[in-house]
């Protein structure tokens, strides 16, 4: 995914792209082309180390990263390999749009989209859309298994652009392979780096697998984080421990899932929980009502008063005083 460094990779490029691909109205003027990108991220293995720690090495050398990077918003990106890549590149358009040409046809990538470029000898070329140029990750992969990788997968089948929902877990697996490269090429980061690979490539081979699972995984925390809310009515929760309790995520995330699931933000579900425990003290014991407000997590008894009203409609010595139940 490397791009023309000087101005003769420039001139050409520029006389290349007058030669065809004609029908790509939307291909970048190399001579436009920036050097970098702001917010970029790229890493190149060097073949030394590639050769030193991962070659013979018969855990690793069956399927290995090469090259990775992050292309935000890449105006002017254009990449022509003339001799083909002895990599499988995959790249994924998180926004905005581009194209590719290849042996099987000429296409264009948009976002939410991804295609697998499998190890060939033939010519290729790829760039960014010039009114709305795409952003992408992306890494190159190698291997001494490669070949049977893209044979198992008929990886020809994602020459074509695929479309695939949006997954913050597939963005945080780059992020982890990117960050163990980046803190240098000992074996135990490019390990971790490489086996992280195996689960990236997975999360597009296998969308509806990868959603399932995730689906099912989201129901259970939700459901969890209830049950565990139930039980703890007398705890003060904030939404950011309720969303890493049993699970990893943001509290963004978290909360666009309970209310899915529930109609209801976590702490208004919370707090409607503390208020159904209340109305039973209030209905099954003599208790006062500074006590009932400590048994639910609230220390002011005046301001467990206003909460209780505004989800009753009634203060707390109201609601005892009607009928019970």
């Amino acid at each position: 995914m490397e791009h023309p460094r000087n101005m003769m990779d420039y001139l050409m490029l520029f006389l290349v792209s007058s030669k065809s691909i004609s029908t790509f109205e939307f291909m970048q003027d190399p001579i436009k082309k920036r050097d970098g990108f702001t917010g970029e991220k790229l890493i190149s293995i060097p073949k030394k180390v590639l050769k030193k720690e991962i070659e013979n090495n018969p855990l690793l050398n069956a399927l290995y990263i090469t090259y990775i990077g992050y292309f935000p918003k890449a105006h002017a990106h254009f990449r022509e390999r003339k001799k083909g890549c002895e990599d499988n590149i995959l790249i994924y358009c998180m926004d905005g749009k581009g194209w590719y040409s290849t042996a099987s046809g000429q296409y264009e990538v948009k976002a939410n989209q991804f295609i697998i470029l499998p190890a060939t000898q033939n010519a290729m070329r790829y760039g960014a859309d010039q009114d709305d140029p795409w952003t992408i990750f992306w890494v190159h992969f190698s291997g001494n298994k490669l070949k049977t990788l893209n044979q198992f997968f008929s990886i020809e089948n994602f020459l074509v652009p695929n479309f695939i929902k949006f997954d913050t877990k597939r963005i945080q697996l780059w992020e982890e392979m990117y960050n163990s490269l980046e803190m240098g090429y000992t074996l135990n980061n490019m390990t971790y780096a490489n086996f992280s690979l195996y689960y990236f490539i997975a999360s597009f081979i296998f969308p509806e697998k990868r959603m399932e699972l995730l689906k099912n995984s989201e129901e259970t925390v939700i459901d969890k984080t209830i049950a565990f809310m139930k039980d703890n009515t007398h705890l003060k929760l904030t939404v950011e421990e309720m969303a890493t309790k049993f699970a990893f995520y943001s509290t963004s995330y978290f909360s666009q899932l309970f209310r899915q699931k529930t109609g209801m933000s976590p702490m208004d579900y919370f707090i409607h929980l503390k208020i159904q425990h209340a109305c039973r003290l209030l209905d099954l014991t003599d208790i006062r009502i500074k006590e009932v407000a400590d048994k639910i997590g609230y220390t002011d008894p005046y301001y467990f008063s206003r909460i209780f009203h505004n989800i009753m409609g009634l203060s707390p010595n109201q609601y005892r005083n009607t009928k019970k139940g």
